[in-house]
């Protein structure tokens, strides 16, 4: 099968000026003056992600998963996702996906396979995020940050799976990461 050519076509937009107008240890909000593809003078607001956003599908042998349940604040309702968390940008991403695992369900896994890097919302953030599947599971204490408050529930896969497709699993992360897992399952690839 041929792969079709994708051209590059550059960046078409100017940058005439930058103001920071927020910044925490999450996140860096800037308003950057420039002017749009069609030489129109405008504004482009930016969030820059100061942490690499990881996420973790644990599997079991009988493709079993964990997932967190949480209310998100900024959506202003409960979510159900995988587990999710930060990593420092000089940190290996699957060290920060360990520590997040070990935090969130109290799992170790042996084996880890990088699904796929993505960016969560390239319109109005730079935030990049590192997906893996983690196996060879052992089960201990979880370890919560102080500040969350979360739901543990193992489902199987196929559940989950339908979680996707019925709209009751709707982060990004999470979604992206339970297609794919699925699509490499019937590839027999994972």
């Amino acid at each position: 099968m041929s792969k079709t050519e994708l051209k590059d076509e550059g960046n078409p937009w100017t940058l005439l000026g930058s103001n920071v107008m927020y910044d925490n240890p999450w996140i860096h909000v800037r308003q950057d003056d420039v002017l749009d593809p069609s030489g129109k003078k405008t504004i482009y607001g930016v969030v820059s992600a100061k942490h690499l956003a990881i996420g973790i599908l644990p599997l079991d042998d009988e493709y079993n998963t964990w997932l967190v349940g949480q209310y998100r604040y900024p959506l202003g309702k409960y979510s159900w996702e995988i587990v999710e968390g930060g990593g420092k940008f000089d940190v290996d991403p699957i060290e920060s996906g360990k520590r997040e695992l070990l935090e969130e369900t109290g799992i170790t896994a042996t084996d880890w396979q990088h699904l796929m890097t993505i960016h969560t919302s390239n319109c109005i953030a730079d935030e990049t995020a590192h997906l893996y599947v983690a196996k060879g599971l052992t089960f201990g204490e979880s370890q919560p940050d102080s500040n969350e408050k979360l739901q543990v529930a193992k489902v199987p896969f196929k559940e989950v799976y339908e979680m996707v497709l019925d709209g009751r699993i709707t982060d990004s992360m999470s979604v992206v990461t339970i297609l794919r897992a699925h699509a490499l399952m019937q590839e027999g690839k994972l």
